[in-house]
């Protein structure tokens, strides 16, 4: 686990491993988002990089009859 410094203009820093994994960009958005007592940063993707994430996922879940 990392630790980043919060900077008086609330700022901060994220760790280069973090960037490297996650193929941070300078410039790129982040969304934030509070989820229960905490802060965390989704990537915002381009719809083209988001091309074909989902191929191979199991759509076969059982349905109501009235929901087929």
């Amino acid at each position: 686990m990392q630790t980043v410094t919060i900077s008086s203009k609330f700022q901060v820093v994220i760790p280069k491993a973090i960037r490297q994994t996650l193929q941070l960009t300078p410039g790129q958005k982040v969304q934030a988002f509070l989820y229960e007592d905490r802060i965390e940063l989704i990537p915002v993707r381009p719809v083209q990089q988001m091309r074909g994430f989902l191929k191979g996922i199991d759509t076969t879940i059982p349905r109501e009859e009235d929901r087929v």
